[in-house]
């Protein structure tokens, strides 16, 4: 538990929270003009609505995010959405050019889009989005609202108060039913704590109780202490609720969770030492056999923690699925993928992004069985939609909180906290402005981004290193060419609670190796078997990648910038962060991305240049449709 006492905290950022009702569309004439009419109109079609987002990564406020140039599909997923982008994904997707959709689904002209449209998301336009959706279904009590995972991480904020502002933020939202990933990287006792205070079902049929913890003094100990949540069930060691049965619209919804099911191998398993995870299909199969024979449901849904390519696969060998409400891969998919299960009956799969830029809303029309299923997904532009006035007091009264040594901490680490940002508010420490971006920056891509560079240039800074290594997560907002980078614009990109930077020597043979690892988990051509992330970032390093190659033959051609060639029994000085196997000892991410910032900036105009981007070459891939306007070389 931390040091704070939570109910105090709660208390204290609801106190200015006024009364909301249900708002009407943003009428303002310095918007109106640029919405098209009944933009976000949905009227029911049936009787039971389901409400999916997915992937906030602590995004409470609008921001920026540019969608992939590079999204790579292999095997049975080449040229299959979500692996499809740019022009060719509007073609797919029957979406017109230079429209709002143009800008919300795809990377094309974006800068000059996001000047256009402004930013995405923001908590308080999607509870405005969220209400106005149940007023077209006739009443909250005919919707149900799912999230898919990745709720609580992501932000300033979220780290700070160990993800207690998401949760809170969430049940003003009015979330029904969430699963989880990155919400696992808090310590146990705080997923409990948080746990329970979530109003809504925390569900995972595939995360279980160690059995070593289940025979232990301290784990049900720590059970108890927070109502029982994080032990379901004794006999089949479910830590959480494995579905839950909903009542939407005169029909009875099961909705069966999935969390991500690779949690133990992409993160430090320090921080939950008594769960074990994994994507127990056989598992999941019988599960839904038995909710269809025993609690007689209209409907079967999935919400997933997989990713998409996991989902499809999934839905095509589990009878009984109606639709997979998916995340983790961050796709923003306007339309479903219709599959056939091993039943020979239909599954919609589907997956709602990333950020808050996303709705996506499910009609299922029930009578005696599903006649139909109907899908729409809407874009959240920020300035379309009004501000929520509970939503917005709770964020502005939970921003104004001061940062503070006592419940600034991780895994004890005296140097968590920053005693130079002690006293100040989050939203001072957020809003300082580090340096003028020198074109747009992003996260978001199979290969580099340019806030990755910034990242690895940050590490070989810090330590003097010949080789930078940061992870290829998804997460991470975009700050556009020309825009001040902001301390909480770092945030977004490092918040974790395993950020501590590390250096090392490290042979060539190792380097290439990990490369090669990293390059299977993206690149296997059985779903089952990938991670779900993109290749790692490298930093003062360019190597040529080949796809369809086979593990230890993909990487090629590998040299620093100054020309070397990695040899295999030569030792290089490498830097990293976020490291998954050990606890290292150097400063953390933020901090060291930070000064880094300050350090190289123009002294004049306060530019940050970047003077090279380490965008690897890519063979083989020319004619895949995942790939467009790569800004590196491609044969």
């Amino acid at each position: 538990m931390n040091k704070f006492d939570r109910r105090d905290f709660i208390k204290m950022i609801g106190a200015g929270a006024a009364a909301s009702s249900i708002p009407a569309l943003w009428s303002s004439s310095a918007f109106a003009h640029k919405m098209p009419d009944n933009f976000y109109n949905m009227p029911m079609n049936g009787n039971a609505r389901i409400l999916h987002i997915t992937d906030i990564h602590g995004q409470l406020l609008p921001v920026y995010f540019r969608e992939p140039n590079v999204n790579l599909g292999v095997g049975d997923a080449y040229g299959r959405p979500p692996h499809v982008v740019g022009n060719k994904l509007m073609k797919e997707m029957g979406l017109n050019p230079d429209s709002p959709e143009s800008y919300a689904y795809t990377y094309l002209n974006f800068l000059q889009a996001a000047k256009q449209y402004g930013k995405t998301g923001g908590y308080p336009q999607i509870k405005s989005l969220l209400d106005m959706l149940r007023q077209q279904a006739g009443g909250r009590q005919n919707t149900l609202t799912l999230d898919g995972g990745d709720l609580w991480q992501g932000s300033g904020t979220s780290l700070w108060t160990r993800g207690v502002d998401m949760v809170e933020a969430s049940n003003i939202l009015g979330l029904d039913v969430m699963v989880g990933h990155w919400e696992f990287t808090y310590r146990e006792d705080e997923v409990l704590s948080n746990v329970a205070l979530f109003k809504g079902d925390f569900i995972g049929q595939n995360v279980r109780v160690k059995q070593e913890a289940l025979f232990s003094d301290e784990y049900p100990k720590m059970v108890e202490k927070y109502d029982g949540r994080g032990l379901y069930d004794e006999d089949s060691g479910h830590a959480f609720r494995p579905y839950v049965i909903k009542e939407v619209g005169g029909a009875r919804i099961a909705v069966v969770g999935q969390a991500f099911p690779r949690t133990a191998n992409a993160n430090p398993q320090e921080f939950f030492p008594d769960w074990s995870f994994g994507l127990r299909e056989s598992d999941m199969a019988d599960l839904v056999e038995t909710i269809r024979g025993d609690e007689k449901p209209d409907a079967v849904v999935l919400l997933s923690h997989n990713g998409m390519d996991v989902d499809i696969k999934m839905a095509e060998r589990v009878p009984g699925l109606n639709a997979v409400f998916g995340g983790h891969t961050h796709d923003g998919m306007p339309k479903p993928l219709k599959v056939k299960n091993a039943a020979g009956n239909d599954c919609w799969v589907t997956n709602a992004g990333s950020n808050g830029k996303y709705v996506g809303v499910m009609d299922f029309d029930i009578d005696n069985g599903i006649k139909n299923m109907t899908y729409k997904m809407f874009p959240i532009i920020s300035n379309w939609l009004p501000e929520d006035k509970e939503m917005k007091a709770y964020i502005d009264q939970m921003r104004s909180r001061k940062y503070d040594k006592n419940i600034i901490e991780s895994r004890s680490k005296e140097f968590f906290y920053n005693p130079k940002r002690v006293g100040k508010t989050y939203q001072q420490i957020l809003e300082e402005k580090l340096a003028i971006a020198d074109r747009t920056l992003y996260r978001r891509g199979n290969f580099m981004g340019t806030w990755d560079q910034v990242l690895v240039n940050a590490l070989r800074h810090e330590y003097q290193a010949d080789v930078a290594m940061s992870a290829g997560v998804r997460w991470g907002t975009t700050t556009l060419e020309g825009d001040w980078i902001t301390m909480e614009d770092v945030m977004t990109q490092c918040s974790m609670t395993y950020a501590e930077t590390y250096v090392q020597e490290m042979s060539g043979k190792d380097l290439m190796n990990i490369l090669e690892g990293v390059a299977d988990n993206l690149f296997d051509p059985d779903p089952y078997l990938q991670s779900g992330g993109d290749m790692v970032r490298l930093g003062g390093m360019d190597y040529t990648i080949d796809p369809s190659k086979k593990l230890y033959e993909r990487i090629t051609d590998a040299k620093l910038d100054n020309g070397h060639v990695i040899e295999a029994d030569r030792m290089y000085k490498v830097a990293g962060w976020a490291s998954v196997n050990r606890t290292p000892e150097g400063r953390l991410m933020w901090d060291v991305v930070h000064d880094y910032i300050l350090a190289t900036r123009d002294k004049k105009d306060h530019v940050l240049r970047l003077p090279k981007i380490n965008h690897p070459h890519l063979v083989g891939v020319s004619a895949n449709p995942g790939i467009a306007d790569y800004p590196g070389k491609v044969s």
